[in-house]
């Protein structure tokens, strides 16, 4: 369960519950009186010293089994754990940021808190290039023996997760729920996938719903675990870009991956990097800026994905004349001489072999692999 003992447990989740008190009251309490045994016993007068009047005296009603109850029934289920700050695998890496969670609710691979690890994070309607760039930088880290930290959000998080899925590490996942709901519920399958391979993280109650308020503080700690964050494709008002200024605050390393500057989604990108990130063309330029040294094992897999037979010269012709830059199929047409009935024909065989996409309004995107 965890190396904090039953009974002391009871007094972690009852301290974390009292209204009023928050992350933060927690711990100015744990600092003044050293755990929450002693919180409970202090004197009101002491508690008043530090927190308002309605909260010492709802701290001087004691502990409550009746809170800890539920949480003891769900660790009690295989996979399930929870960690307080006293516990000697609490991650040293969220020690050095400001609040620290005091509870840590844990869901899979318990020994992934401690493994190194880089955050990725982007937009919920990331393009079918960013989806493709957020697995192949989270496989090529995941070869190298980082983990993947993203918050399970549609889009380049799950895109992101599921590349340190297929890698040879792993993958966490920081909700901004209790982890006995999973939000959003399209990633069910993924959030299930997570927890027998990787590991789901929340400081959040059991059952907290999806809250606008929680996210901010999931990404506190997405930032916080990792060694350096990674934005692939974020608009300019995005909570991508909070979570990269959370970890230029924390004194971790910030990435972002440039994009077409007619993509409304390269606009949040092209301003962190504007702002001092460092620009991110391929996962070895963050490998080095990291000084990130694979261990001596192998890490990298070989032959992932089987050779694509040779393109044509209509196909290459095609995609020439697309570029990097969506098109419609009348562009196409004028800019490669074929007509439009030959480039519908090549589109569709290359959106099948995964060489194009179809975007929204007609256009179409080269998807570079």
């Amino acid at each position: 369960m965890t190396a904090t003992d039953h009974d002391d447990l009871v007094y972690w989740l009852t301290l974390s519950r009292i209204p009023g008190l928050g992350v933060t009251g927690v711990n100015k309490l744990l600092l003044a009186f050293g755990e929450p045994r002693t919180v409970f016993s202090a004197p009101a007068s002491a508690l008043r010293m530090h927190v308002p009047r309605a909260v010492a005296d709802e701290i001087r009603h004691g502990p409550r089994h009746a809170v800890a109850e539920p949480v003891f029934s769900w660790l009690a289920q295989s996979g399930n754990a929870l960690i307080t700050l006293a516990d000697s695998d609490y991650p040293a890496a969220l020690l050095q940021i400001a609040n620290p969670p005091p509870l840590l609710y844990l869901k899979g691979r318990r020994e992934l808190l401690g493994q190194p690890a880089i955050a990725i994070v982007g937009s919920r309607h990331g393009t079918p290039q960013g989806l493709l760039d957020a697995h192949a930088f989270a496989t090529t880290f995941s070869d190298n023996g980082l983990c993947i930290i993203s918050g399970l959000a549609l889009g380049i998080d799950a895109a992101a997760h599921r590349g340190g899925l297929a890698g040879a590490s792993a993958t966490i996942a920081i909700v901004g729920t209790g982890l006995d709901i999973v939000y959003p519920r399209a990633n069910h399958h993924l959030a299930h996938d997570i927890a027998n391979r990787g590991l789901l993280v929340s400081e959040f109650p059991l059952g907290t719903a999806a809250k606008s308020g929680n996210f901010p503080r999931r990404n506190r700690l997405i930032s916080g675990l990792s060694l350096g964050c990674l934005i692939i494709e974020a608009a300019q008002r995005s909570g991508s870009l909070i979570t990269a200024r959370l970890a230029a605050e924390q004194g971790r390393e910030v990435f972002a991956l440039p994009g077409s500057i007619h993509s409304p989604l390269a606009k949040g990108c092209h301003a962190l990097i504007k702002q001092g990130a460092k620009l991110a063309e391929c996962a070895q330029d963050i490998l080095d800026e990291i000084s990130w040294r694979p261990s001596a094992i192998v890490l990298q897999k070989t032959n992932r994905q089987a050779s694509s037979p040779p393109a044509s010269a209509e196909h290459e012709r095609l995609l020439s004349a697309m570029g990097h830059t969506p098109c419609d199929i009348s562009t196409l047409a004028a800019r490669s001489g074929l007509t439009s009935e030959v480039v519908c024909a090549i589109l569709l065989e290359m959106e099948l072999d995964g060489k194009v996409a179809a975007l929204p309004g007609g256009f179409y995107q080269c998807v570079i692999h």
